[in-house]
């Protein structure tokens, strides 16, 4: 009886795991309480390409995620409003450019995100 018992807890074990790696993530970030700002696929993939680049173009960011001029720019305007990343504006003769990089605190928020998906992913997983 006992084994049946302990095997009948263990789902109830798992499911308990995975709702503290899910409730980790609503109580993670100072500026991003639900983890929201980064679950967007637009702006992962913005901070995720300035973690692995010193900076990109918005043409360079437009061309890689695939999307329009709108949608990258009220993407990134929310990242920069929580201090993610940089815009920095210049001209190449005539022509504006303009440039992203993350800040610190935005590679701590994309750790953070990784960190509380990795244990959700594992708490799922059963691993």
């Amino acid at each position: 009886m006992a084994r049946q018992d302990k095997a009948a807890a263990r789902p109830a074990q798992d499911s308990a795991a995975t709702l503290r790696a899910l409730s980790g993530m609503a109580q993670s970030g100072q500026d991003d309480p639900q983890g929201r700002l980064l679950h967007d696929r637009i702006r992962l993939a913005i901070v995720s390409a300035l973690a692995v680049n010193e900076s990109v173009s918005f043409t360079d960011l437009k061309a890689l995620l695939e999307t329009t001029d709108g949608n990258l720019s009220v993407h990134a305007r929310k990242l920069e409003e929580a201090q993610y990343i940089v815009c920095a504006k210049t001209f190449d003769g005539r022509t504006p450019k303009t440039l992203y990089r993350i800040t610190n605190e935005g590679r701590r928020a994309l750790e953070n995100y990784l960190k509380h998906m990795e244990a959700l992913i594992k708490a799922v997983r059963g691993k």
